[in-house]
């Protein structure tokens, strides 16, 4: 009797825990923030409006932007370039995004290479999620 118990409380301790540590956007913020060395207060939404619509050369020379994939309005659904549905990126549309830090950094890292050519700096990501924490 006190093992089922005891196996039942520890997996509720487990699964608390496992929230406690759940990712948000104002976490994910806070790290990259720190990592550029500035106050979540330096971050910039406006600059990260900017990074989301500035076209830039694509690999194929063709200009390429965040909106090309993902609409002018992020909170909307896009489509990648061979047609998948993108859910929205703004969380306000999407409760799931910025929810998963290894999520994150696989997508800033895969996206930033193929819109500009490489890896956005810690300054950027901070900007882009403070831009998309607002986008209604």
């Amino acid at each position: 009797m006190i093992k089922p118990l005891l196996y039942g409380g520890l997996a509720v301790l487990g699964m608390a825990s496992a929230m406690a540590k759940a990712d948000s956007p104002a976490s994910l913020m806070a790290q990259y923030a720190q990592q550029a060395g500035v106050p979540v207060s330096g971050l910039s939404a406006s600059r990260g409006a900017t990074l989301y619509r500035t076209e830039h050369p694509g690999r194929d020379g063709q200009a390429v932007s965040c909106a090309g994939c993902h609409t002018a309005n992020p909170a909307q659904a896009g489509r990648s370039r061979v047609g998948k549905r993108i859910e929205p990126l703004a969380p306000a549309a999407n409760p799931q995004r910025f929810t998963d830090a290894a999520k994150v950094e696989k997508w800033f890292r895969r996206n930033c290479q193929d819109v500009l050519q490489r890896e956005c700096s810690a300054q950027e990501k901070g900007d882009f999620i403070a831009w998309l924490s607002q986008a209604r």
